[in-house]
């Protein structure tokens, strides 16, 4: 099994997602197990191992993450019949060079809706990767 390794066309495809009207879809939980999904119009790739997002509605999500750092994120756009899930954990980034980082990559629209910059950077280390059904990506047991 490859170890993980984000791709350039993961990246391509989250960069055109707004664009494209195909946001991708970050699912979470609570501490109880609760789940919950959200359309996330920032989530990029952001190196070989993670996705981050801009978290600026401070909602239900965020909620999560701070109970059950466990996520999980969707892409699929069925007309260039391209599906990914991946599945990682979560850590939240309220200071520093990584969350400037991150939120000087968020796209425009997502940053807009954020005047204050009061978002959290929400990076996810990848540990698996779906595509069609089959694991093609995954953490090796010492990752």
């Amino acid at each position: 099994m490859p170890e993980v390794h984000l791709t350039k066309q993961m990246s391509e495809a989250f960069a055109s997602a707004i664009p494209d009207g195909r946001p991708a879809l970050v699912a979470t939980a609570s501490a109880s197990g609760m789940p919950d999904l959200a359309y996330k119009g920032s989530l990029m790739v952001l190196d070989d191992d993670h996705l981050a997002f801009w978290e600026r509605a401070h909602g239900t999500t965020l909620q999560n993450l701070r109970q059950n750092p466990q996520a999980s994120a969707l892409y699929w756009n069925p007309t260039a019949r391209i599906s990914w899930k991946f599945f990682g954990v979560a850590e939240l980034l309220t200071a520093g060079a990584r969350r400037m980082e991150i939120m000087g990559r968020t796209v425009q629209i997502e940053l807009d809706r954020d005047p204050e910059r009061k978002g959290v950077a929400v990076v996810i280390r990848i540990d698996k990767v779906i595509q069609l059904g089959q694991v093609v990506m995954e953490r090796g047991s010492g990752g």
